[in-house]
């Protein structure tokens, strides 16, 4: 809103005040034209003010002046007045000129008149800084003013003659406004600050709002009767108004209401008088404004209720209450859905304490928390609580005088106590019920069945962004006991349902609801066990994957004490047997869909297209199907729980001990008579579920049982000899002692029937394993308990795998008892004889039949198994013989497709042969790619080229138990048979396979498994002669093509252990029973493949950019291995004394390499890997420096000549060091080598290369030679054996670097 000028045309207003701003002087010159644009240019609002205010110029001059006239007439009559009431007037303030900014939007149409300028003038910039969005400053302004109306009313009050004051003031102010005891300054201010608390420019409302607040609380003449209809004349709404201005209008209403109802006059009116109608008409007044628009409610609700508070009782009830426009409200509440209402009928309830009539829509009668909660009402005040969503994103202020209804403080304050106590299941039942508790669990059973779950879950987005609201307001005071029902079953399927959608509306609020859930539950183990089952048991254990998060795994993970992981199984078996969740109608969510991964008919086998089957199938699913994936979860769980714990030992072992129980109920056995037994020997009771459990859950139970095992054996410490008496049980020895209690029980049996071989096994190995810990508990020092402890753990393995796959394993099962059964009886496996038996024995050793029944187990074990038969290979691989240390080698190198090279003879062991060896064919004969992946009749067999030993090859109708075979090893018939009893599964399948993939995949997979032992026993034995016996069979394997064919990771795992179990090892084979001729040629072998090209496939067929990059990368491999494989024989060589003849072998070996470096371009021998040899080795350096200088004069091909520069470096370099202390002999040895180094060079000078990179390299070798020559004062010598030409020659090649040599010559 604007203001009046008061000037004429030349006139200027000027703000004079001290206390106004700089910028607050204003000097402008406006024509008349443009005064009367400014006027018509007014909004509505301002033009009614305007024309309200008599006296208020619209155009002309005379108008003007007319104005001024009348103005200074006033100010004499009031000067003259003022001296008449005994001088009062004299000892006011000079007057000071104020001036209006037109432009200010809380300004009136109308200004002060010149009596402004008298001693009771108002300054103005109040008005403004009232305005500013300084709260310091609104609050200087506010209070400066009061003291200012203060002051002008005292006056004012003074006057005898108020008539004429008022008469001639009538333009600030009119005279029927009710305000007749008021100054007219004051009813100026009073007219001007509502119509301030309309302006939406910067704070204006808040500044206006608390100065109308303190003027009407301390000035007395005030009457609130009438400022309350001026308020309601004042910022009444027009029909020529438009939307903005309404709302404008209407705020400013509710904002002076609420200093009106802040002021504390109303309640002096109703002490002074107590039959006054103020507070009703008040409370119609803002009720009825509240009506008008619906953001109007909750604020002029707020100021209702924050009057009601500074109220007694009595005038709520009588006057409040008793508001017709109050009452009218209440009735409509319900229809309309205005939670507004309900909000205030809640507070005036609870501030009367009374069952009023005017709450009988809205209020339970009589009013408790337990009916208010009650479906019924629910569902009547269902409207008021849905449409509170009006106001999002903020939550409606009336849910967070629910939730403290819901959960008042006596439940909570009670659950807190019960939380720090101990969170058992025996105390919570013990635990008394509270009628408080019983009723605030009713109440949220309720709220949540009915409205969260009836009401918003199940409508519109909308809707369900309030209901994520209200439960993080319900967080923070909520018990762990109520999150079964805030958590509900439709809730967390919503919650799923949004968090499986990225790009869902409500996507973020879920999100955001997720991290808050977890952050509440971060310090409190019994909220976040509560909580992970709530999601678990209401998405069917699959939380994690259709929400594509983490949470459930995070929760799992942060549970750290024993008590807290107590707690999480103790749900975890509940939920497993209770069966609490049954779900009662199929969600339309697309998760939902998904097909149960586990069988319901109880089969024995999950048929793998079980996925693929109708939809009539997935259907039929029903409940059954998805309590079994709930129970699979509980299952996959239960190993989990000691993962991250931080326990100490005995408190892990009481956990191991009650999950091993349940494992081992659930599991291996079943109830014949209910779904209850109590054992009176272990004095505890075991349940089962009512419906009987399937086999693929058992089987399920039998896994995970394993592995927990496996793992318990993974943490255990190792057992030291002599004090193996003061052991504490350990799981195996408690599993076992569980396992045949329950077995004595009549009403329990297995879950599943075996046949008669298993059934022999079985006990067989339950009477072992009791054998085994006697032994290992009474072994003394000679012998190693860990040996019984590993046996132990594979023993039941073994047991529980019976169960798994009854009939594969009873075999197996029979020879390790047969095995541990020997062992007792010698006290120690190493009494059997190591190397075979004799001529007329046809029992095999207990250590080769023990390699034997090991590798059997491996083809089909689980991974516990696998990791049990490791720990019994890595204890007992010191007494493994040769002829089980092939077995294990055979397997490496069994090939189902036949080799292109085949061989009739029999090949022993590769010690045997060892002078034949990594006999690599020449070149020439080879058409093939290395590493080419193809058919095998287009393949060279690299591993007949390194190691000379033919692969075996197998007949593709091999029958299974064919006693025919290519290579024996030096088995007879029986261990044969032992041995190829799981091979011959393999081709058999592979027969009955077409393209035989299954069958090679599973070679492949045995394959990896046997390494993992081969590498074990590297580990173990590094300095043994039968590494090298395992290091030519790998290498064989390794460069076999169908090896790269049939797996990449297989050759890449045989590459890795070469290198780090045999090359990198420690250790090494130093025995001397290896003869220095296989030495000689191993050395020879490894240099050719260090040497040996890379060949293209010579075909029309272009390979794919695959098969090169594989071709190559093996090629990379060999190369490598060739490398690798000389520095591991030079050093083995070097450890061994030998001969001084039998040494220069070894330099005829390198001369021969060296060779066909300089003769070769097919030679692909790095210089790098040379300087290496001669760095680690230096004595064939030098021993091979004079035939390098000489080779490298007649190498026939050029370039190099120039790559061995560096190579002639750096052997020169160790050959002949240049100190003080060698000068003579480095002198002597360099003049011995000083006729090829001038023929080098001679060389090099006569053929320079044009390229600058190789001129520059030949250039810095002649430099290091220069050099050399001058410091052992050989320049004469060398320049002599130069002759003319050459140093004709070198001076223009190299200029001042040979003459600076020259210079040395005397």
């Amino acid at each position: 809103m604007g203001s009046k000028k008061r000037s004429n045309d030349d006139s200027t207003e000027l703000v004079e005040n001290d206390n106004l701003p700089d910028s607050s002087i204003v000097k402008k010159k406006k024509s008349k034209t443009e005064k009367m644009n400014t006027v018509a240019n007014y909004d509505s609002d301002t033009a009614a003010a305007a024309a309200e205010v008599p006296g208020v110029a619209s155009s002309g001059k005379d108008m003007e002046k007319k104005k001024m006239r009348k103005a200074s007439d006033k100010q004499r009559r009031l000067e003259a007045a003022l001296k008449k009431n005994n001088g009062v007037g004299a000892s006011r303030p000079k007057p000071i000129p104020v001036a209006v900014n037109s432009n200010s939007d809380e300004a009136d149409d109308e200004s002060l008149p010149s009596a402004a300028a008298s001693s009771s003038s108002l300054p103005l910039n109040y008005f403004t800084d009232l305005a500013s969005s300084d709260a310091s400053v609104r609050e200087a302004a506010a209070e400066s003013l009061v003291l200012r109306l203060q002051e002008i009313q005292k006056q004012y009050e003074m006057l005898p003659d108020k008539e004429s004051v008022d008469g001639g003031l009538m333009l600030e102010a009119e005279k029927n406004d009710g305000l007749d005891n008021c100054a007219p300054h004051l009813r100026y201010a009073l007219r001007r600050l509502i119509r301030g608390v309309s302006s939406s420019r910067e704070c204006a409302r808040q500044g206006f709002a608390l100065g109308l607040t303190l003027p009407v609380s301390v000035i007395s003449s005030i009457n609130v009767e009438s400022l309350l209809n001026l308020i309601a004349d004042s910022l009444s709404v027009s029909s020529s108004m438009t939307g903005q201005d309404i709302k404008e209008c209407l705020l400013g209403r509710l904002f002076a209401y609420g200093a009106l109802a802040r002021s504390g006059r109303l309640i002096e009116d109703w002490q002074s008088d107590k039959d006054s109608p103020i507070i009703k008409e008040f409370t119609n007044a803002l009720i009825g404004l509240a009506a008008k628009k619906r953001y109007l409610q909750e604020p002029a609700v707020h100021i209702l209720l924050d009057f009601v508070d500074k109220l007694p009782t009595e005038p709520v009830v009588t006057h409040v209450m008793e508001a017709p426009e109050l009452y009218k409200w209440f009735e409509q509440a319900t229809e309309v859905g205005n939670p507004d209402a309900l909000l205030l009928a809640l507070k005036l309830h609870e501030k009367v304490s009374v069952d009023h009539p005017i709450f009988s829509k809205l209020l339970p009668v009589p009013f408790s928390s337990g009916k208010f909660f009650s479906a019924d009402h629910l569902t009547a005040i269902g409207n008021c609580l849905k449409e509170s969503t009006f106001c999002q994103p903020r939550v409606h202020s009336l849910w967070p005088v629910i939730v403290d209804m819901l959960l008042p403080e006596a439940v909570v304050q009670s659950e807190d106590v019960v939380s720090v106590s101990s969170s058992s299941k025996k105390q919570k039942r013990n635990r008394k019920s509270n009628p408080v508790e019983e009723e605030a669990t009713n109440n949220i059973r309720n709220f949540c069945e009915v409205f969260m779950e009836g009401d918003l879950l199940s409508s519109t987005h909308v809707r369900k962004h309030l209901a994520f609201d209200i439960l993080l307001l319900l967080l923070p005071k909520l018990p762990a006991s109520f999150i079964q029902h805030v958590l509900s079953l439709k809730f967390v399927q919503c919650l799923m349902d949004i968090l499986s959608t990225k790009d869902s509306w409500l996507h973020k609020v879920a999100t955001h609801f997720l991290v808050e859930l977890m952050d509440w539950v971060k310090d409190d183990d019994t909220k976040r066990v509560a909580v992970t089952m709530a999601l678990q048991k209401h998405s069917e254990g699959k939380f994690d994957n259709i929400t594509r998060t983490k949470t459930v795994k995070v929760l799992a993970a942060e549970l750290e004490t024993e008590d807290g992981c107590t707690l999480y199984l103790q749900n975890l078996m509940n939920l497993f047997v209770d069966e609490q969740h049954v779900p009662e109608e199929s969600s339309n969510m697309k998760w939902s869909l998904e097909p149960c991964s586990l069988n319901s008919d109880q089969s024995q086998t999950t048929d793998d297209n079980s996925d693929n089957g109708s939809n009539e199938e997935k259907d039929s699913v029903g409940t059954t199907g998805n309590s079994d994936v709930l129970k699979s979860w509980v299952i996959e769980s239960l190993p989990g729980i000691l993962k991250h714990a931080k326990l100490s030992p005995e408190a892990k072992l009481r956990l191991q001990k009650q999950i091993l129980k349940f494992l081992a109920v659930q599991g291996l056995f079943l109830a014949s008579l209910g779904t209850e037994v109590t054992s009176f020997e272990l004095q505890e009771k075991f349940k089962w579920p009512k419906t009987a459990t399937p086999a693929a859950l058992c089987q399920m139970c039998i896994e995970q049982l394993q592995l927990l095992l496996s793992n318990s054996q993974k943490i255990e410490k190792p057992l030291s000899k002599g004090n193996a008496l003061e052991q504490p049980d350990d799981p195996v020895s408690y599993f076992m002692k569980f396992l045949s209690t329950l077995q004595n029980i009549p009403s329990v049996s297995l879950f599943r029937s075996l046949n008669e071989a298993d059934e022999k096994a079985f006990k067989e190995l339950q009477e072992t394993e009791s054998k085994l810990l006697k032994e290992e508990r009474n072994c003394g020092l000679s012998t190693d308990p860990n040996k019984f402890h590993a046996l132990r753990h594979l023993v039941v393995q073994l047991l529980l795998q019976i169960l798994l796959h009854p009939g594969e394993f009873s075999e197996a099962a029979t020879e390790l008892s047969v095995c541990c059964d020997k062992a007792f009886s010698s006290l120690d496996l190493l009494k059997s004889d190591g190397q075979g038996e004799a001529d007329d024995e046809e029992e095999p050793a207990v250590m080769d039949v023990l390699v034997d029944t090991l590798l059997s187990l491996l083809p089909h074990s689980s991974a516990p198994m696998r990791s049990s038969i490791e720990q019994v290979f890595k204890y007992f691989c010191q007494d493994v013989t040769n002829d089980g240390l092939l077995r294990m080698l055979r397997v490496i190198k069994k090939d189902l497709k036949p080799s292109r090279h085949q061989e009739d003879q029999d090949s022993d062991d590769l010690d045997d042969d060892e002078e034949d060896c990594l006999a690599i064919e020449d070149a020439e004969e080879e058409n093939e790619e290395m590493g080419e992946t193809g058919e095998s009749d287009e393949q060279t067999d690299d591993s007949e080229a390194v190691t000379g030993v033919v692969p075996m090859a197998v007949d593709r109708e091999v029958p299974e138990n064919s006693d025919d075979s290519d290579d024996d090893d030096g088995m007879d018939d029986d261990a044969m048979f032992r041995m190829d009893t799981y091979l011959a599964q393999i081709f058999k399948e592979k027969r009955n396979q077409a393209g035989g993939e299954t069958a090679q995949s599973q070679l492949v997979l045995f394959k990896l498994r046997v390494l993992s032992l081969l590498e074990i026993y590297l580990h173990e034995n590094s300095d043994k002669p039968q590494v090298m016996t395992v290091y030519l069979n790998l290498v064989q394997a390794m460069l076999n093509p169908s090896t790269a064919e049939s797996s990449l990771p297989l050759l890449q795992r045989i590459w890795g252990i070469i290198q780090k179990k045999i090359f990198k090892a420690k250790e090494f084979p130093k025995d001397e029973s290896m003869e220095f001729s296989a030495l000689a040629s191993l050395l020879e072998k490894n240099l050719k493949l260090a040497a040996k090209p890379f060949k293209s496939k010579k075909s029309g067929v272009d390979p794919s950019k695959k098969k090169q990059s594989a071709a190559w990368n093996r090629y990379k491999m060999i190369t490598h291995l060739g490398q690798n494989s000389t520095y591991w024989v030079m050093k083995i060589i070097d450890s061994r004394k030998f001969s001084e003849t039998e040494l220069e072998k070894i330099l005829d070996v390198f001369r021969s390499a060296v060779t066909g470096y300089f003769d070769s371009r097919k030679s692909q021998l790095k210089i790098d890997f040379l300087e290496e040899v001669f760095r680690r080795r230096p004595w064939i350096g030098h021993q091979l420096f004079g035939f390098l200088l000489e080779a490298s004069v007649n190498a026939n091909v050029e370039f190099r000549r120039l790559e061995a520069l560096d190579l002639i470096t750096e052997t020169l370099r160790s050959l002949i060091p240049i100190n003080e202390n060698t000068q003579a002999d480095s002198r002597k040895t360099m003049t011995t080598h000083l006729k090829e180094l001038i023929l080098l060079i001679k060389e090099l000078v006569g053929n320079m290369p044009e390229a600058k990179v190789r001129r520059a390299q030949v250039r810095k070798f002649c430099g290091r030679i220069f050099q050399m020559v001058s410091s052992l004062k050989l320049t004469k010598s060398f320049l002599k054996g130069l002759g003319q030409d050459g140093r004709t020659a070198c001076e223009d090649a190299f200029g001042d670097l040979f003459l600076n040599l020259k210079n040395t010559e005397h």
